[in-house]
């Protein structure tokens, strides 16, 4: 029954991103595939740090750190030997992920803000070490020359922005039906114990480190497949916008506003949080963005504590009793 439910889901996850697509590309302005894209980039990020702080109860501060991973993996395989980015995204999950796997290793020991820590001082040495690697350009940073326009099997070009939203539209989607998937499988239920009682879990038998470990492996590998095509989107990449503050912040709080213990939870924070910020852009100033985030986050804690959906799933339940 979950596999079917699972197959509908996916159709239908993705009949909704070929309408997303098909509306773009009518409409036709390159800002709304910027903008659109930072949302979707968003998304992916909410979704992966979902995976590990809300289905596992392990908050990351490390966010940055992943993102920053798959977006220097680029800029090294562009300077050694140039791929397409769908081989660049590839290589930035198995570079986050395995990362991922590593720190999960060394720190999942620790608990509560020891982790958090932990995974924060990761990003911190993971910064140290670009700033001091002149390869990919230091703390210069790294110009990368995207196209102006790609060249299509059959003759057909797009515009290069339109090609990257495309990508990171189906990022969004894969992220999504992976993050359904798991929360409605065993692996999920392994999650979700973990994140109840860890000492009960164990003491029932559930293998919580190996279980730990496939979620900072997973959540990792995403983080670095939304900073693949970052370098590309921005044509200039340098430590302080990779490992920006924005991308730690936003990941958390965009789940907790949306609501942790469900997909559909940092998509809704995702979205509403992205294009808020993607407002206040154009009409004020990209420097308002972190104070919306404050703003918003400490609202969304008193008013609903579990986030959108705990609150209209709260309002569900009321309105079901007699």
């Amino acid at each position: 029954m979950i596999v079917v439910n699972t197959g509908k889901f996916s159709l239908i996850t993705i009949a909704v991103g070929a309408v997303v697509m098909a509306f773009s590309h009518w409409v036709n302005v390159d800002y709304l595939y910027f903008a659109s894209y930072t949302i979707l980039q968003f998304i992916v990020l909410a979704t992966a740090w979902n995976i590990l702080g809300g289905y596992c109860g392990y908050v990351n501060f490390g966010s940055a750190a992943f993102f920053a991973m798959g977006a220097y993996s680029s800029v090294f395989m562009h300077k050694f030997f140039p791929v397409p980015i769908p081989v660049l995204i590839v290589i930035g999950a198995l570079v986050s992920g395995i990362a991922g796997l590593g720190m999960g290793y060394l720190t999942l020991r620790l608990r509560g803000s020891f982790f958090a820590i932990a995974t924060l001082a990761l990003a911190v040495v993971l910064q140290t070490l670009v700033v001091n690697w002149d390869f990919v350009g230091g703390s210069r940073g790294a110009y990368i020359i995207r196209p102006e326009t790609l060249e299509l099997p059959g003759g057909i070009e797009i515009n290069y922005i339109e090609y990257l939203f495309f990508l990171m539209l189906s990022l969004a989607v894969f992220a999504i039906i992976t993050a359904r998937t798991i929360e409605r499988s065993q692996l999920g239920f392994g999650f979700a114990t973990i994140r109840d009682d860890e000492m009960a879990a164990e003491a029932s038998g559930v293998p919580t480190l190996r279980v730990k470990l496939i979620a900072t492996t997973i959540s990792g590998a995403f983080m670095g497949m939304a900073g693949a095509p970052f370098p590309y989107y921005i044509g200039y990449l340098q430590p302080s916008s990779a490992f920006g503050l924005e991308y730690a912040v936003n990941s958390i709080a965009m789940p907790m506003i949306g609501g942790t213990t469900s997909w559909i939870g940092p998509l809704v924070g995702a979205i509403l949080l992205g294009s808020a910020q993607q407002y206040a852009t154009v009409t004020i100033s990209s420097a308002v963005n972190l104070l919306i985030v404050g703003l918003m986050l400490v609202g969304f804690v008193i008013i609903a504590p579990n986030g959108i959906v705990g609150l209209v799933q709260e309002r569900l339940r009321k309105w079901r009793q007699p």
